[in-house]
């Protein structure tokens, strides 16, 4: 009995792609029907406000490869990598956007690495076209920082884009916190992992889904989730702080007992007392950033919630909607 061909799934998050989804997945399966691997592609509306679900829908409806997952609102990139990775069947998963700057032609360059053993295989890119040097300059010293704070060593020029063996997708997914940073999970649970070099593309159409108020949370996340170093050094300007404090009380006591000199002046008063009131309100909000997330973690709520769920019956080829709301882990 001859062996049943392996399964790759490929995983696309999607928020207001309206302009993209219908050529991202003609190139998507251009590039699947030419490699000897059954496949399926999950496309996650992460709550998309224009007509991206409409046209997902209407792919699935006409492609059984397609599995459509529909958000009950918007819960984020990271989050809806987890949710395809739920939903994913195959021996490997894919996971790459839809905005075609990781290009679906270096998928058949991940699966070869796969077959050679590796368990993870992420995507390095050697140049980003089309991103401005804001943006650029930013994530370099991003990464250069969390890897000096982190107990993890995350790869430069990273993202998402990446081919992960069935035992890394299902060691990802035993990872329940709720402040995801993915690529900081994959590089955690370790396994054999090598790059992949690759031009990054500029995007096809639309706008970044990424704006400066996101990228800062995506930061702090990926920081906070992996380092104990911002407490740390809170303890440490708390103690500096106090010890320029109590250089300032002994030099003012000595000035008073020793010379007929009074420590004059609102001003320097007022920078004391500004100085230490910042340093205070600076450390609190470290500590409470920590407290928050402990806080979340422990209300239990799931990752996110579905709307709908389509998919495909394999074995008699008839569709199957599923359109009850459904909680994620």
């Amino acid at each position: 009995m001859p062996r049943e061909r392996r399964l790759l799934s490929v995983v696309v998050p999607c928020v207001d792609e309206e302009e993209v989804s219908a050529v991202t997945h003609e190139k998507l399966t251009a590039t699947l029907s030419g490699i000897d691997l059954d496949y399926e592609i999950i496309y996650v509306d992460d709550g998309s406000r224009d007509r991206t679900y409409d046209i997902l829908k209407g792919i699935h409806d006409v492609d059984n490869h397609v599995l459509l997952v529909k958000f009950s609102r918007n819960f984020g990139h990271q989050v809806a990598i987890s949710a395809g990775a739920d939903h994913a069947s195959g021996d490997a998963v894919v996971f790459i956007d839809a905005d075609l700057q990781d290009p679906p032609e270096v998928i058949p360059r991940m699966i070869d690495e796969w077959r050679k053993g590796f368990d993870v295989v992420y995507g390095k890119r050697k140049s980003r076209e089309g991103e401005t040097t804001f943006k650029l300059v930013t994530a370099k010293y991003f990464y250069k920082t969390i890897n000096k704070l982190a107990e993890i060593d995350i790869p430069l020029d990273t993202g998402d884009f990446r081919l992960m063996d069935r035992r890394a997708v299902e060691a990802l997914r035993a990872l329940p916190e709720r402040d995801r940073f993915v690529r900081g999970l994959v590089t955690w649970i370790g396994f054999r992992q090598t790059p992949l070099e690759y031009e990054r593309q500029k995007r096809y159409a639309g706008s970044t889904k990424y704006p400066l108020k996101k990228m800062i949370k995506f930061a702090m996340d990926g920081i906070l989730s992996f380092s104990l170093l911002p407490l740390k050094l809170a303890t440490t300007v708390g103690f500096l702080a106090s010890g320029l404090a109590l250089a300032g009380i002994v030099y003012a006591i000595t000035l008073r007992l020793f010379t007929d000199i009074w420590v004059s002046g609102w001003t320097t008063l007022l920078i004391a007392v500004l100085f230490l009131g910042g340093v205070q309100l600076i450390c609190l909000g470290i500590i409470g950033e920590y407290v928050g997330r402990n806080y979340f973690e422990s209300k239990k709520r799931p990752l996110y919630l579905l709307d709908q769920v389509h998919r495909h019956i394999r074995a008699t080829g008839t569709g199957s909607d599923e359109k009850d709301a459904e909680a994620g882990h």
